[in-house]
Parts: structure tokens; sequence; C-alpha cells
């Protein structure tokens, strides 16, 4: 898939970075919960992205990057609330634990392919949630209560709110994230990532360490997804075990598929749908119910499935893939 236009990236990027400014201008817009929503969703893309890097760009198969999430979650929330660490200082060390883990994950993964690695990932996030409720863990997890945080304020006396500079927080990361991902498919082992998604058999035969490099692989797209969850820790300052189900996991896979699979911009396209269809879901029961008077109860999931099933039909390649298409056909009248 060709990369997004930059100029449609520098502009996107000057969007965000002055809308939280234009707040005392349009206070209904611009308030804080819609900052704290599009915080949420710029967390989200991150995760997506981890997600991309494994599945889209190195071709292995992931259900359970909920684990990863959770993982980085419950480091931040355990410096934080058990020793009063600054939380920026949580960002390193989740990324550096998530990717221990991914890394320790990856090498008995590196013997599953397909439907097998799938299972594997799908085990590992249905226990890790079990285990953080564990009872010899409690004092340090919280157990089933979890772990009630703060929300940082602003730095250096900065004129922000909590929402406002969360926001900022998750957008700076987001944008580092986003460029050192890039820069690593750009360069040799970028290449080699997904030379051994592609031809496998071919990039083996040409010296390439396949097992190294999907193992490596496995660690940084679980780095992201452990960023991520630190980031969450942060901004919706509680992580408790049932947060990190399963279905965050199918989450996460949803916002690929929709985004653009093999696509950066895609997994920033992902994180925002899921988490407005996330959002939204209610509240659209609600109006079928209610207002239209029609007997159904809408669940996130099932508007999930409706929406994934006619996004596929009409952009079978993503929302990106299917932005891409319709402007290489306006190009070319």
């Amino acid at each position: 898939m060709p990369p997004f236009p930059r100029k449609w990236l520098a502009l996107l990027l000057a969007l965000a970075v002055v809308a939280p400014l234009l707040q005392p201008v349009l206070p209904d817009i611009v308030s804080d919960y819609r900052l704290f929503l599009v915080s949420t969703m710029i967390i989200a893309a991150i995760a997506v992205l981890g997600l991309n890097l494994l599945t889209g760009f190195n071709g292995q198969i992931s259900l359970g990057h909920s684990a990863f999430y959770a993982v980085g979650a419950y480091t931040a929330a355990v410096l934080m609330d058990k020793l009063d660490c600054p939380y920026w200082a949580t960002l390193p060390a989740a990324a550096i634990l998530s990717f221990i883990v991914g890394y320790l994950f990856g090498l008995p993964a590196l013997k599953l392919e397909g439907h097998y690695l799938a299972l594997a990932t799908f085990a590992l996030a249905l226990s890790v949630p079990q285990i953080l409720k564990y009872k010899w863990l409690q004092d340090l997890t919280g157990g089933v209560q979890g772990i009630v945080l703060s929300k940082p304020d602003a730095p250096f006396g900065l004129p922000l709110s909590q929402d406002q500079w969360l926001y900022y927080y998750c957008l700076i990361v987001m944008v580092f994230l986003y460029w050192a991902a890039a820069n690593l498919l750009k360069s040799r082992s970028g290449r080699a990532m997904m030379a051994i998604r592609d031809y496998p058999i071919a990039a083996d035969a040409m010296g390439i360490d396949t097992s190294l490099y999907k193992t490596v692989t496995f660690g940084i797209s679980a780095a992201y997804t452990g960023i991520a969850g630190a980031l969450s820790a942060s901004a919706i300052a509680f992580v408790a075990p049932d947060s990190f189900n399963f279905f965050l996991s199918i989450k996460f896979l949803i916002g690929l598929v929709v985004g653009g699979v093999g696509s950066l911009a895609g997994s920033v396209v992902g994180g925002i749908f899921y988490v407005l269809v996330d959002n939204s879901a209610q509240a659209l029961s609600t109006y079928v119910k209610d207002d239209l008077g029609l007997p159904f109860d809408l669940s996130a999931y099932t508007v999930f499935g409706v929406l994934l099933v006619v996004l596929m039909y009409l952009m079978p390649t993503g929302i990106v893939g299917g932005f891409h298409s319709v402007l290489r056909r306006w190009r070319h009248g």
C-alpha cells in the first residue's frame, strides 16, 4: 500500500496541534471531554500501530495484544502508585518490560504459524487478566478492584487543563512512535521484515535470520502496545484486570483491518474508528430502540460487525486503501 501523502499528514498534524487552543472560542465543540475522547483515540492508534508492525508488515497473526496493553498499563500504574514514579518516566519502563514479554513469547511462537499462532496468542489474552487477579499479586495489582490513579497536571506552569495536557502528551508520543515506525520500515531491517511476510522461503535463502527478525518484531510490536497501555493508565487514571479482556484484542484487530493492513496511516484511522464505534454504540442503541421504536438492542459488537462487513465489501483494503483508490481514479480521470 502506498504511503499516505505527506502534505495531508502535515495538515492533519497542524490541525491536531491547533484544535485545543480553540477551546475558549468553541467551548462546546472543543470541550475537555472531547479532548479526552481524542486522547483515547490516539492511544488506540498507537496500540493498533504496534499490531500492524507485527501482522501487517511481518505477517504474524496476534489475538493477544490486549495482554501487552495490560502489561504496559499495570507497569505504569504500579510505578506511579507504589513507587511514586513520574508518569512520563513510566513510558520507557512499560516499553522495556513489554518488549521483554513480547520477545520471550515470540521465541516459542517461532514454531507456530497461521491459526496455530492465533490460538497461542488467544490463550495469552485469556490468561493475563486472570493472572492479574491472582491473590498472591493483590498487594501489587489491587486484585479485581484495580488501581486508582490521579491524572497528571501540566508541567512548567503551562495554562492547560489536565485533559488538554494529556491530549498534547499523547499526541507527542504518537508522532514520535509513528516517525520511528516509518523510519524502521524504510531501513534494511524493515525491508527484511516485509520480505519475511511476502517471501519467507526466499528471505531465508537470502541469508535473512528469520527467527531473529520475527522475535524482535514481536518485541517491538509489544513495546508499542505497552506504551499505549501506559498512556491509558495516565489518561483514564484507573486500571483493572477486566479492562484488558480478549475483546480488547479483537477491537485492535478490527481497527487494523478497517484502517488498512500494512499501512501506518491506516493504524491511526483504525484507532479512531474503534473508539468512535465503542463510544457511539450505546447512543445508537438507545436511538434505535427508543426513538425509532425498533425491537433491537444493539451492542458495540453488533455495530462493529455490521460496519466491518459493509466496509470490507466497499473497501476491501481498508479506509486508507479505499482513499488511495479514489485518489488514483480522480487523478486518471
